[in-house]
């Protein structure tokens, strides 16, 4: 569909890369320079949903529609039903729904991995949507991938990342193979980058050397980040002159030049 638009999955096997954090803060870009968005919350721990939507009701949630998809019904409720507004104009939220663990062995066994794909398919409202994924590749993740047009990859630099990266992109090679042919690594976002420190250097260019796709900038670490989790606002808003924010614009930036 010609007028579809652009989905991203942001994934990493390994916990506590910045997957939230990524996805949160390149949809507040898209939002800060006029991109209708959507962010898709399919990790159980909902962060993405806290970071962008706080304590706002949620009539339905990504729970919800995935339990719609277990009874068939000829008058199926419309993806943007599960959409909610943020506050900020231009940014809706597919909240993560509790119920999500619970789901997924019926999930499995009756093989729903590719209704996420069907339904965002029909969206045409949204310049791009991202969708941030669980840390683990569950029928879930795999949804996401199946969904996306483009995988980004979070990477924190320590030599453990480094050798579960390898495993990573096997994955994510096969479920191209297998459901998704159109799916493209977009690039690794390293995460936390210390530009003074030698390890970080070492492994960004040990990776690069071996041909794989580092985006520019590295994201810098902050204190920030965290100051703005707790705020319950993305950078775009909490601090839209740091350098944190300017590095998030700028990835942005390439990653829509690409």
């Amino acid at each position: 569909m010609s007028n579809a638009p652009i989905t991203r999955a942001v994934f990493n096997q390994k916990g506590g890369v910045g997957k939230t954090t990524i996805v949160c803060n390149l949809a507040a870009a898209a939002v800060a320079r006029g991109k209708r968005t959507l962010v898709v919350d399919l990790d159980m721990q909902g962060n993405a949903s806290r970071y962008l939507l706080g304590d706002q009701p949620v009539e339905r949630d990504i729970s919800d529609f995935f339990a719609s998809t277990l009874n068939f019904s000829l008058g199926s409720t419309p993806f943007e039903a599960y959409c909610t507004p943020s506050i900020w104009d231009g940014l809706d939220v597919v909240a993560a729904g509790g119920e999500l663990e619970h789901l997924q062995s019926k999930l499995e066994a009756k093989q729903k991995v590719h209704k996420l794909r069907q339904a965002l398919r029909k969206l045409q409202h949204y310049d791009q949507i991202l969708i941030d994924t669980p840390p683990s590749f569950n029928f879930y993740s795999r949804s996401a991938l199946i969904a996306a047009d483009e995988v980004l990859i979070p990477f924190d630099c320590d030599d453990f990342a480094r050798q579960a990266l390898y495993g990573l992109l096997e994955n994510i090679a096969e479920l191209r193979e297998d459901h998704n042919e159109s799916l493209r690594v977009g690039g690794i976002i390293v995460n936390q980058f210390q530009s003074r420190a030698r390890l970080p250097r070492q492994l960004v260019e040990a990776l690069r050397s071996e041909g794989l796709p580092i985006l520019e900038p590295m994201l810098p670490s902050s204190v920030v980040v965290r100051e703005s989790h707790e705020a319950g606002q993305p950078l775009a808003w909490f601090a839209p002159r740091h350098r944190v924010t300017e590095a998030f614009d700028a990835l942005y930036q390439t990653l829509h030049r690409a």
